[in-house]
C-alpha cells in the first residue's frame, strides 16, 4: 500500500504572502488545525492554529474589533510559519509514512511528488484506516495469536492446516518476544470460517493462546 492510495488529493494551502486574517477565516470555513504554505508551487512551510492565536490579541485586549481586524490584514503567514517541513514522497509506502510520522512525533505529513510539488497529505487518521482495511475488520475476522518456536517450516504446517480445512489467511504477521527464541504468530480468517480451527491447531502440537473475532460477522 502506497502513500498516493491513501493520501488526502490536492489539499488547501495558501502563499507566505496570505494575511492571518485571511489564513484563520480558511481554517475556520474547512474545520483545519493545520495548513501548508506554498509559494510558486514550492512547499516553504506550515503553520497552525495556534500559531494564529499566538499573534492574535487576548480577548481581554482595549483594542476595537476594527482595530483587531486591521492588525491581522497587516500580519502575513510568513510571521508564524514553520520553515523546517517533514514530507514524504508519494510513491512512499503506508508503512514508511508511520515511521516518519512516529520517530518526529507529528500527526500530518504533506506529500510530494520527485520534482518536490505539494500533491497531499497524510495523517495519522490515514494510516488508521489503512490499518483497518487491510485488516479486513469491518467484513468481520477471527484473530489468532499462536505462540511458535524459532523453526523452519512452522508457517507452511499451519498454513497447510488452514488449506486443508477450505480456509484462507487474510493478512498474517509476526512479533518476537522481549526474551528468548520464541515469537507470536497472528493471522486473520473469515469468522464465518473459523469454526473448528482453534481445535485443529491445537490438535498439531500448536499453542494457540487467543482467539477474538472482530467486525460486522458472526462465528
Amino acid at each position: 500500500m502506497f502513500v498516493a492510495e491513501r493520501m488526502t488529493k490536492n489539499p488547501i494551502t495558501v502563499p507566505s504572502t496570505a494575511t492571518i486574517a485571511d489564513a484563520a477565516r480558511l481554517m475556520k470555513k474547512n474545520h483545519f488545525h493545520r495548513m501548508l504554505v506554498v509559494d510558486n508551487g514550492k512547499l516553504v512551510g506550515y503553520f497552525s492554529d495556534r500559531g494564529i492565536m499566538r499573534v492574535s490579541p487576548s480577548p481581554a485586549t482595549t483594542l476595537s474589533r476594527f482595530e483587531v481586524r486591521e492588525l491581522l490584514d497587516k500580519l502575513t503567514v510568513k510571521e508564524i510559519m514553520h520553515r523546517k517541513v517533514i514530507t514524504v514522497r508519494e510513491n512512499a509506502t503506508v508503512e514508511e509514512a508511520a515511521l516518519i510520522m512516529y520517530n518526529n512525533k507529528v500527526g500530518g505529513l504533506p506529500v510530494v511528488s520527485d520534482v518536490g510539488a505539494v500533491v497531499g497529505i497524510i495523517t495519522a487518521t490515514d494510516i488508521l484506516k489503512t490499518f483497518v482495511n487491510l485488516m479486513g475488520l469491518p467484513e468481520g475476522r477471527t484473530r489468532f495469536t499462536l505462540e511458535l518456536d524459532n523453526k523452519v517450516g512452522t508457517i507452511a504446517e499451519i498454513s497447510k492446516i488452514l488449506a486443508d480445512s477450505g480456509v484462507n489467511i487474510d493478512s498474517m504477521i509476526t512479533c518476537r518476544k522481549p526474551v528468548g527464541e520464541k515469537y507470536d504468530l497472528v493471522f486473520r480468517i473469515d469468522s464465518a470460517h473459523s469454526e473448528g480451527i482453534k481445535e485443529k491447531l491445537e490438535r498439531a502440537g500448536y499453542k494457540v493462546i487467543h482467539t477474538v473475532s472482530i467486525g460486522n460477522s458472526e462465528v
